[in-house]
Formats: structure tokens, sequence, C-alpha cells
């Protein structure tokens, strides 16, 4: 490994153990190949001009002029791109599955609501668990109640839910196992005590975060017996995720306590990638929530800002579809960008939210691909980001397309989630406390 090589890997596992996950890259750091030519560019004036597809032209050059044209042909055409070239094919909907409440707490969270663990089986299958999830739904709201779904949304492992990716502190003032639980009661209560159930997935079982193992999980139940990396197509973990985020969708639909048609999937980092999968290729989900999800989730590939398409296929190989991998170092490539992702979502609202301090994820990126998927929203007469300029941080812009940029890091905080409960109860019609 040359000096250029060795000072990027050194950026880039720095980032990853700020971000409070530096353990899981460290074996897919080891050697960093001949890409890496310069580390991750962090300044503005060093990005290069670019030219992003236009969500409203046809691949042939044809103008997408009406609400029809953009749901029946070109939506079409996007998805297939996104899911050749990016994501690979979804997984399909198991033809037979069982969900079974593992253990109920009536009584979780000082009382405020119901805890159930949940297993989801493909009956059909020979030791067929495909996932795990917990679920709390707030006891004093009436129901059916709305909910938030996401990838480890919480660690439901204690008895209180902590949030997998707990807020950022002074090391001058860390004590990470109490303030963790701190935070945790702190955000969960404030989900629960504005009415809305929540639903965290757990990943043992549905697709574990590791290139020489995710294909254990539901993967091998549609016909995955060999280790290596996803095949040109193949959906990677990202994908698996989002199967089941709707699959947790699938139980919600099936029980009196929840509002399944104000259900939101959610997520942060990676999860936050998944999150917006989900909500484009599953129309079910009411709300998208996108939180500091970077490259391959909300940031714009073709900006080679922060995080690139090089450096994630390298060290994640095991997210995307093998395709991916031809646009690294060559995002000029890329038929598709992620503003077109969150085209795909539209009519239906989708907020996206970045962090001042996390420039690995590009939080301009991430603001310019919400700002380049609004003329979708205006062409089905569906509102959308409402401005041209990005926001200071902390302040919050939008209508049906939602941004914010927050002080601090790269990670989840009571402040996104305050955010994003006022949010969904605009889009809902619900009067925020």
């Amino acid at each position: 490994m040359n000096s250029v090589q060795s000072e990027l890997r050194e950026t880039i596992l720095k980032h990853f153990i700020r971000s409070g996950f530096g353990g899981l890259v460290l074996g897919a750091l080891t050697s960093i190949p001949t890409f890496a030519a310069a580390e991750a560019n962090y300044d503005e004036a060093k990005v290069g001009n670019y030219s992003l597809p236009d969500c409203l032209r046809m691949e042939d050059g044809r103008s997408v002029t009406n609400a029809a044209m953009w749901l029946e042909q070109r939506r079409p055409e996007l998805m297939q791109l996104f899911q050749r070239q990016v994501y690979g094919r979804p997984l399909p909907r198991p033809s037979a599955m069982r969900f079974t409440v593992l253990r109920e707490d009536k009584h979780a969270m000082d009382g405020r609501a119901t805890r159930r663990d949940v297993q989801m089986e493909m009956s059909a299958a020979t030791n067929g668990v495909a996932l795990k999830f917990t679920l709390f739904i707030p006891n004093a709201a009436a129901r059916p109640v709305p909910a938030f779904v996401g990838v480890k949304l919480f660690d439901t492992a204690a008895e209180r839910p902590i949030p997998a990716a707990a807020r950022r502190m002074r090391a001058s003032d860390r004590a990470s196992e109490e303030a963790n639980a701190r935070a945790g009661r702190q955000a969960a209560d404030l989900i629960i005590d504005r009415g809305y159930a929540f639903a965290s997935l757990d990943t043992d079982d549905l697709c574990i975060d590791a290139a020489a193992t995710y294909w254990q999980g539901a993967m091998r139940l549609f016909g995955r017996t060999q280790p290596g990396s996803p095949g040109p197509e193949e959906t990677g973990a990202l994908g698996v995720w989002a199967w089941g985020l709707s699959r947790v969708l699938d139980y919600l639909e099936s029980i009196p306590e929840i509002d399944a048609s104000r259900v939101s999937v959610i997520g942060h980092s990676r999860r936050g990638k998944a999150a917006l999968w989900a909500g484009a290729i599953d129309t079910r989900f009411a709300i998208t929530f996108s939180n500091n999800s970077g490259c391959g989730g909300a940031a714009l590939s073709k900006r080679i800002f922060g995080e690139t398409v090089a450096i994630i296929t390298h060290a994640f190989p095991h997210w995307f579809c093998g395709n991916f991998t031809q646009y690294a170092d060559h995002e000029e490539r890329l038929p598709v960008d992620q503003h077109e992702l969150i085209a795909l979502i539209a009519p239906r609202p989708v907020y996206v939210a970045s962090a001042a301090d996390d420039q690995w994820a590009d939080p301009r990126g991430e603001f310019l691909a919400a700002l380049n998927a609004e003329p979708v929203y205006l062409l089905l007469n569906a509102g959308g980001l409402g401005v041209k300029q990005m926001p200071a941080a902390d302040q919050t812009v939008g209508e049906t397309i939602g941004y914010h940029v927050r002080y601090g890091q790269h990670d989840l905080t009571e402040y996104d989630w305050g955010q994003y409960l006022a949010f969904a109860d605009r889009q809902f019609g619900r009067k925020t406390k």
C-alpha cells in the first residue's frame, strides 16, 4: 500500500470510527485498490462539472409532459435502471408467510407502550425464519395509530429501546451506556407520547451486514447457497433490508392497532439508503424519511464529494448489485442519480435530512437531490421542496419534500425525530403538539 492509499484508508476509517461503527469496516479496509488516487474530496471548489439526468426525459429523448406519462412510462423505466444498475432485482413477496408473536408486554416503557417481539417465517422453506422485529404501540393513543418502521432504529435487546445510533457526545462527558440509555428513553418516549408506534428490525436473520455472510439470511430462502458478491442484477443487502421493511408492513396491515395507510419508512445512514429504496419500490409506505444516508442514498453520486461509488463498493461490495461496481471512478456513466430515486417516491411525501459536520454523506448533495426531484412532484400536483437555496442549519424547509441540515455529526438525534414527527403530523392532518 503506497502513502496515498494509506492516507485514504486512514481517512475512511476515522470517519467510520467517528460515526460509531469503525469495527465493522476495519476488515473491509485492510487494503485499498489503485483507484484511491487521492483523498475523498471535501472542498466544494473541487467539485467538477457534472450533468444530472433529467427525471422528466425518457431514455429515448422524449419529454415527460403529464402525470400519466410519468406513471406509465418514465417511472417504470427509471425503476428498471435502478434495479439493474444500483440495487438489484427486488426479492418477491413470499407466497406463504407466518407471523408469530414471541413475546408481548403490555406495560413496556413504564406503561406507555405495548411491546411485541415478532418473528416471520416463510412456511414453505426449511428453517424458514426470515426476520424478527420488535413493535412498540402507544397505550394512551386512540387506535389505530400511525407507525414508523426502520432497520435497527433501536437496540431492543434491553428492556427499554436504545437508539442504534445514539446522540454524539464529547469525550470529556461520555458515559456511553448511561448516556445512550437516557437518549433512548427520550427518543422512544417522544415517539410514543406523540401517538406513533414504531417497529425496529433485527438484521441477524434478515441480512447480516457482512460481505462474507450477508447471503445466509433471507436470501437463502430464495435459493442463494454460496458466498460471494452479488451478481450483476442480484439484490444486495440494501435490497434485502428493504424487502424486510415491506414484510413488517405486511404484519402491520394484519393487526387492528395500526393504521396501515399511515406507516412511514425511516432509516439512518446505510439504513437510510434501504429506507429510500423501500419507499420507492413499495408504494404502501405513506412517507419516506432518509437521515444522513449519503452515497447510494440521498446524496448525488455525480458530485464525487465525500464518500464515492468507488469507496462504497470496495468497502461494502455486498450492499449493491454487482453492476454498480462498474461506476467506481466513472460516475459520469451512471444512467441515473439519486434525485431520481427520490422522484420515484412521488407523489408520496419524502423527507431528507443531513448533518453539517457529516461531510462524508455530502449534505449539499443530499439537498440538491431533493431539489432536483421537485419537478416530478410539481408535475403530479403534489407540492415540492418550495425553496431553491439550501437552508441554514437547524431550519426545516419543504412541503411534500421536506429537508433540514442540523448542527452535529452523523447520527439520528432527538432534533431529527422532532422534525420527522411534525412533518408526519402535517402530512396526516394530525394536530402537532
